[in-house]
């Protein structure tokens, strides 16, 4: 159960597949916030920089099971499930979020759970527009940002890619989720315990994410920003001349495995 929605057991069998292949000491945090409970992986030593990892939407905190590991050598490693999101956070009935300011105070809240006053924030798709949005509103608690084939920060979808969603985002199967990944990551070979868990996710009811125009202005901390070089999301080459930022192209990546296909040469960018 996750806000009200009931999600199949299958979907939380293939969740713990996941986290399984998380490094050993992984613990589980679950932060309260006005917004709702917040589940929290969390990895690395405590006295260690803190590092806040923001899934892409339709994703959760498990994603990053090929990057922790190396992440949590130099960094305290916090990554959560999106409120709203697939995943086991649990959102508060009475008090949904709608909104970016929403979106700000669930990220304050949650970093004051955690007892973390400022971190690096790293994103990847609705996640790095998550994280931007937050350094974008100079609240202090960002000391470095890099976000990962961000979407809607710098340049809109694609429209091939939004044709190929739709029947995905109308009507979403375990099939049509399939289908859409092997599209948009030409066909590469994706972790098994990861796919199953996109398509249970399938089955997930959660709260409509929050959009809004492109982000405007320049955040006041150092800003990565990382692109997928075989990236359907979005034009690239666009996005790479509007970002204004230290901006890196990974040859051979795509959006959707980008987590993955990154595995440790992610903790090489984050260094």
């Amino acid at each position: 159960m996750s806000g009200g929605v009931r999600v199949s057991q299958q979907f939380f069998d293939a969740y713990d597949k996941v986290m399984a292949r998380w490094p050993e000491g992984t613990e589980r945090l679950d932060v309260a916030t006005p917004y709702g409970t917040t589940c929290v992986h969390a990895l690395g030593p405590r006295d260690a920089p803190p590092l806040l990892l923001l899934p892409g939407g339709g994703a959760t905190g498990a994603t990053w099971f090929a990057n922790t590991g190396p992440l949590s050598a130099a960094h305290r490693v916090y990554a959560p499930d999106l409120i709203g999101e697939p995943g086991r956070s649990v959102a508060a009935p009475d008090r949904p979020i709608r909104t970016v300011a929403d979106l700000a105070g669930w990220l304050d809240a949650l970093l004051d759970g955690l007892g973390v006053p400022e971190a690096d924030l790293c994103g990847h798709s609705y996640g790095a527009w998550i994280a931007l949005q937050y350094a974008l509103r100079g609240t202090g608690r960002v000391r470095r940002l890099t976000l990962l084939d961000p979407t809607r920060c710098y340049a809109g979808f694609a429209p091939g890619y939004l044709l190929r969603a739709l029947p995905m985002l109308l009507r979403p199967t375990p099939g049509r989720v399939r289908r859409f990944l092997d599209w948009e990551t030409r066909g590469a070979d994706l972790d098994a315990d990861w796919l199953a868990l996109q398509e249970a996710a399938a089955g997930f009811r959660g709260a409509r994410p929050v959009t809004g125009r492109l982000p405007v202005g320049d955040a006041a901390v150092p800003v990565r920003v990382v692109l997928a070089g075989d990236s359907r999301a979005h034009d690239v080459t666009r996005v790479a001349a509007r970002a204004g930022a230290a901006v890196t192209v990974i040859p051979g990546v795509s959006h959707h495995g980008m987590p993955q296909q990154l595995g440790s040469e992610l903790a090489e960018l984050l260094a």
